[in-house]
């Protein structure tokens, strides 16, 4: 189901609460919207859609969409400064990224994973991550 996107910046600035196997719906809602967005959006975090739990969903290089549950990045690598904007909130604003990332993660199976992930994409999970942990640039 589509959801709406939240723009409030208080919901936005929440820390997620862990992912679990019931939260499994709420993955699903998140790949919907994701695709319902997918002209003006590469990723999405579920506090964007008014669910404070910590799962996200983009697009990796094959733009097939992913879901991550409580990713945590384990290793970063070459910092650059950068612009990026969010479906959430309007205009861009300056940012650090790193140009590779580790992360471990569970996927919607609940297995555990762990992949690197470079340019565009870990750009793109760097950003999504920062909403599951209430960072809004």
């Amino acid at each position: 189901m589509q959801c709406a996107i939240v723009r409030s910046r208080i919901m936005l600035s929440r820390k997620a609460e862990p992912a679990a196997a019931d939260d499994l719906p709420i993955a699903m809602d998140l790949l919907d919207t994701l695709h319902a967005h997918e002209a003006t959006c590469a990723g999405m975090a579920a506090n964007m859609i008014g669910r404070n739990k910590h799962i996200i969903a983009f697009f990796d290089e094959r733009k097939h969409a992913q879901v991550m549950l409580n990713a945590q990045i384990t290793r970063r690598e070459g910092s650059y400064q950068t612009e990026e904007g969010c479906l959430s909130l309007e205009g861009v604003r300056p940012t650090t990224r790193y140009r590779r990332i580790t992360v471990s993660w569970q996927d919607i199976e609940l297995a555990q994973h762990t992949r690197a992930f470079s340019g565009f994409v870990a750009q793109v999970i760097q950003h999504e991550l920062d909403h599951c942990a209430g960072i809004v640039i």
